[in-house]
């Protein structure tokens, strides 16, 4: 038996790319940081690829910056390179459930500023 499962909570690296087939169907990519356990690491980044109706509500709604939640599996792309004719691959995670976890405000006001400090008009006291 096999488990191939994956759930990240990170951020919008970039708007989603979507792209519309003949069939009806339509696929958005992004990418997304997640951050380490320590502010002094470097996040680490995945490439994501959702479909169908979860792919119209990242067109619709996931901007950079936009904190998510997902929970997918773990696919191998692979294509051969046009110019030098070589064997190519890169891990995607493929969405079978997305969450968009900010507050509005946050995803209307979403910089892609992965951990960054609160502003004075933000702090309650």
């Amino acid at each position: 038996m096999g488990v191939n499962s994956v759930t990240l909570v990170g951020r919008a690296g970039r708007d989603p790319e979507v792209r519309y087939f003949e069939s009806g169907s339509m696929v958005a990519n992004l990418t997304m940081a997640v951050n380490r356990r320590s502010r002094d690491d470097e996040p680490d980044w995945f490439n994501l690829e959702i479909w169908g109706k979860q792919a119209q509500v990242a067109a619709d709604y996931v901007k950079k910056g936009s904190l998510l939640g997902i929970i997918g599996s773990v696919k191998l792309d692979r294509w051969t390179d046009r110019a030098s004719g070589e064997e190519r691959s890169k891990p995607v995670v493929r969405v079978d459930r997305l969450e968009l976890l900010g507050s509005k405000r946050d995803n209307q006001d979403a910089s892609g500023n992965f951990g960054g400090q609160a502003s004075d008009e933000e702090i309650p006291f």
